[in-house]
């Protein structure tokens, strides 16, 4: 059987299962994979109705008067090959025909554009179809009459002449399709011939927006991303709001757009549209879906999917040196070394670290240090708010290696330092208070106490004061520091830059 898998045709055994057609293809399990069933067209007439005469064609929308539905049930097929009968300034009349009209002497108004039956001498064997050139009121024997509306073509009212033939009238017709998803994460469902398959939601970023981008390459970083909101316009992403993004490139969203908004309530929710939505300022263009949008309507709120993006993060922190050359190299990008500039050394810091500033630019710095001089750090869950805040603060919320800077140290001291967020800080709200601190616990300031934000790292055990200096109720355990403090605090001095991850380098 032939199942297309991500828009390549794959030739499969009968009865083979997801897990067989996806083999190879970009997908991390457990996310959203959209399969098509089937689709099914139907083709229909529309009140469309297309007039070819011998100056060329103009279209009736036709209304649903009882007039407009005996036109079409009755009069249509006597329409071809009558001829203009005369044109005025004030109309259009094709025929004669007979008809079993009543006779209405009364006087009406009509538009431009009016599509409206009359009856010449106020008798109906000899029924015209008359077309209004101009808003004007007369007198034409069958009632008002209107039918229709000249929407398509109108111009041609100018060309037509006295005698000229319509030679044909037909219906326009509408084709509509319907398409049978079904979006699962279970592997082991069978397919069938014909079936067509999705595994994964691919965008190609917005080159005029490169934060709002940076922000869907942050949170598809992991090579998913989870839908927290779903309605039946758009779904959203709201796992990252705690951002700054500017005001960059605004535009329709389109079925497809992937939208972030960077003012307002729900400043930092990405957006991926189902329906076709109007210019919001409120809202960053950051790319466009291009593969995928079976899971984009289908997905439930609860649920993931894999994001492929074009092009992909171009991010090399947290390789050697060596390791980014080739994979800077890879995305076009060259690569030049700063501080420890041998293989070896750790990438620390990118700039620019935006993919798509770094692409545009053609180059980025990658400043090295010794494999030793990054620490690592365990980073409790226990505490999402704290967690959330740290990560915040050092950078490792979106890259691997994050930063510490001390703005207290001294020798003997048993803590030391760093600087964090005062207003972010406002909102760590405290822990039930400790019992013990360990040496190597990493704490917070929390917003019970004035320096709320501040960081620290305990060096000796105690059970009346955290890593900040603060008593039990004014600290707020974040993580451990599970590398060398000794060989962290030897020569260290305020405003040193402390690198840290949560990875084994």
């Amino acid at each position: 059987m032939i199942v297309t898998v991500n828009g390549v045709e794959k030739k499969l055994r009968a009865g083979s299962t997801l897990k067989t057609a996806i083999a190879g293809e970009p997908y991390v399990k457990g996310t959203l994979i959209a399969v098509h069933l089937s689709e099914e067209r139907v083709v229909s007439e529309t009140r469309d109705f297309e007039f070819e005469t011998e100056r060329g064609s103009f279209v009736m929308h036709l209304n649903d008067t009882p007039e407009a539905e005996m036109w079409r049930t009755q009069l249509i097929d006597r329409m071809s090959s009558v001829n203009t009968r005369w044109v005025t300034h004030e109309i259009v009349a094709f025929g004669s025909f007979p008809t079993e009209l009543e006779t209405d002497r009364g006087t009406y108004s009509y538009r431009t554009y009016d599509c409206f039956l009359s009856l010449g001498g106020f008798d109906n064997h000899t029924t015209y179809l008359m077309i209004a050139r101009d808003n004007h009121s007369g007198s034409y024997g069958a009632g008002q009459g209107i039918i229709g509306r000249i929407t398509v073509g109108r111009h041609i009212l100018d060309d037509i002449r006295e005698g000229d033939k319509i030679l044909s009238v037909h219906p326009l017709m509408s084709e509509t399709s319907t398409e049978n998803v079904k979006v699962t994460d279970d592997l082991s469902m069978k397919l069938e011939d014909g079936y067509r398959v999705e595994t994964n939601v691919r965008i190609v970023l917005d080159q005029e927006s490169p934060e709002s981008a940076e922000h869907l390459l942050i949170l598809s970083s992991e090579g998913t991303m989870g839908v927290t909101e779903a309605t039946g316009s758009f779904l959203a992403c709201s796992e990252d709001m705690d951002v700054d993004i500017p005001q960059e490139d605004s535009k329709v969203r389109d079925v497809g757009a992937v939208t972030v908004r960077y003012d307002g309530v729900g400043g930092g929710r990405l957006y991926m549209y189902k329906e076709r939505r109007q210019v919001s300022l409120s809202h960053n263009a950051a790319g466009q879906v291009a593969m995928g949008r079976a899971i984009v309507a289908h997905a439930p709120a609860g649920s993931r999917m894999t994001v492929v993006t074009e092009p992909p993060r171009a991010l090399s922190v947290g390789m050697t040196q060596a390791e980014g050359a080739k994979f800077l190299e890879s995305r076009g990008i060259k690569q030049v070394r700063t501080g420890d500039t041998s293989d070896d050394a750790i990438i620390a810091e990118q700039g620019p670290e935006n993919t798509i500033e770094a692409l545009k630019k053609g180059e980025v710095e990658t400043f090295g240090v010794p494999k030793d001089r990054v620490f690592r750090v365990q980073i409790s869950k226990k505490d999402p708010i704290s967690e959330h805040y740290f990560k915040k603060v050092t950078g490792l919320s979106h890259k691997p290696i994050g930063i510490l800077k001390v703005q207290f140290t001294f020798e003997g001291l048993p803590m030391v330092t760093f600087y964090g967020d005062e207003v972010r800080g406002k909102n760590l709200y405290p822990q039930d208070p400790f019992k013990k601190i360990k040496r190597g616990d990493i704490g917070l300031t929390n917003q019970a106490r004035p320096h709320h934000g501040l960081i620290g790292i305990r060096l000796e055990d105690s059970k009346d004061f955290g890593p900040t200096g603060e008593e039990p109720y004014g600290t707020n355990i974040v993580g451990k520091f599970v590398d060398d403090l000794d060989r962290l605090m030897k020569d260290l001095k305020e405003e040193d830059v402390v690198y840290i991850t949560e990875e084994e380098l």
